[in-house]
């Protein structure tokens, strides 16, 4: 009997909405699945940068890309008549782009979106903001993709996985035979909410993370915040519908871990300077790329108020953040909650 999706998918022309070290990441995979890529991005010496030197020196320095990877300013050569449409702009960009690029792209197109955040304002996960921005007829053929995944690992094909998401099962395996590679294996998953979820909170969780190991607070606080995270990320989940098993998975317990131990993770970088008295403001302009946990903390802290859900890592991230608490405080304020059973 022939495979539904055989081992080496036909080549399809895709294109990656968004050049920043993520997608670029994403790019390399699709070229090495032998696919036609093209790359959307908004500055001008990136585009340049991929087509003339086959490298993203802004965002993903010293990664040579296949010659055959380009890169366009244009939105709708981007889009038009392409199978496979990958959006990894920012969460707070997602919105505007994919109402610009959704009513130019092909009505049966895939959209794979690989950002990770909640929406700042509303409170939307992105499967909701792609609900309103995209033609009807391309809703149903988004899917989600997240897990444990440093964007250079990808790019220098070492071991990765990930898992995407899709309402319809059919759409995240369509999307996983299309995507999968020997160094980049993919599950899929139908509980959408439970993967943006975990891709979104693990990045605040890596912040507090990050300020623990910058005030030398050992190990076993470290172990205790990733613990705890877990439980904080898994109650909103489960909250808006989510499958509490999905975060103990690739989207949450997986990515959690990566993102809250690793050098590579901008949002424990950005942690760990303010954990050794750094300002944020002098962090964040030191680093080129979004740090996405700074603003989900904010939106995830508004959601969890408006929903009633007891997020105190959360809560406490965002004051620092965002209401200039200083951290002088915060492990007490933790550390003497009322005392109650484990659980989530």
């Amino acid at each position: 009997m022939t495979p539904r999706h055989p081992t080496h998918p036909q080549r399809i022309r895709a294109t990656v909405i968004g050049a920043g070290a993520w997608g670029t990441a994403l790019a390399t995979v699709l070229a090495d699945a032998g696919h036609d890529v093209l790359v959307w991005a908004h500055e001008p010496n990136v585009v340049d940068d991929i087509n003339e030197r086959h490298e993203n020196r802004t965002f993903l320095p010293g990664t040579h890309l296949d010659p055959s990877i380009r890169a366009t300013r244009d939105l709708t050569s981007a889009v038009s008549e392409r199978r496979l449409i990958v959006s990894v702009a920012p969460a707070q960009h997602t919105a505007r782009l994919a109402a610009q690029w959704g009513p130019l792209a092909p009505r049966d197109a895939l959209v794979v979106c690989a950002s990770k955040g909640i929406e700042l304002g509303t409170g939307r996960l992105l499967s909701q903001v792609l609900d309103e921005a995209l033609p009807a007829a391309l809703r149903p053929r988004a899917s989600f993709l997240s897990g444990p995944s440093f964007a250079r690992e990808v790019a220098e094909r070492q071991p990765t996985v990930v898992v995407v998401a899709a309402r319809d099962e059919a759409i995240a395996e369509e999307v996983q035979h299309l995507v999968a590679r020997p160094t980049f294996r993919v599950y899929r998953s139908t509980d959408v909410v439970g993967v943006e979820v975990g891709g979104a909170l693990k990045n605040v969780m890596a912040i507090a993370t990050g300020v623990c190991d910058g005030m030398g607070l050992g190990h076993n606080a470290r172990a205790a915040l990733i613990t705890r995270g877990l439980t904080e990320l898994t109650r909103l989940a489960v909250r808006l519908g989510a499958n509490p098993i999905t975060l103990m998975g690739l989207a949450g317990m997986g990515d959690l871990v990566l993102t809250c131990t690793a050098d590579l993770s901008r949002n424990r970088t950005v942690g760990l300077a303010l954990g050794q008295g750094r300002a944020l403001e002098e962090v964040l302009g030191a680093m080129p790329q979004v740090v996405e946990g700074v603003t989900t903390a904010q939106a995830a802290h508004d959601l969890a108020a408006r929903l009633g859900v007891e997020v105190p890592i959360i809560d406490e991230v965002h004051a620092i953040l965002h209401e200039g608490r200083p951290l002088k405080g915060a492990v007490e304020r933790l550390m003497t909650r009322a005392l109650k059973r484990e659980e989530v």
